[in-house]
């Protein structure tokens, strides 16, 4: 499995817990905003990986993208949850191409 694929799990996971309507938004607040300052660092890793290995780049500049506007409440928890799919698809996505 590409670095690229398993860091696409890895942030789909997080961007999934983040999307959790109180649960995410808490965390960020108790943390004031420093996850969505670590995610953006980890979506450009991501990004950097996926041009890399020449896969799907669309879910990581999402991630990016959400990590800067995810201060926003209600914005933030659909943005965490739109993130979350699109990088997951992508990571299913490498895998079974991987796997043919």
């Amino acid at each position: 499995m590409k670095v690229s694929t398993i860091l696409k799990w890895v942030t789909g996971g997080l961007e999934a817990f983040l999307g959790i309507p109180i649960i995410g938004g808490t965390i960020v607040l108790a943390y004031l905003w420093t996850p969505l300052m670590l995610m953006g660092i980890l979506h450009i890793i991501t990004l950097v990986f996926s041009l890399r290995d020449n896969e799907s780049k669309h879910g990581s500049i999402l991630g990016i993208v959400t990590s800067a506007i995810a201060w926003i409440p209600f914005v933030g928890m659909v943005m965490h949850i739109i993130t979350a799919i699109l990088l997951m698809v992508d990571a299913a996505k490498a895998n079974k191409a991987e796997a043919l």
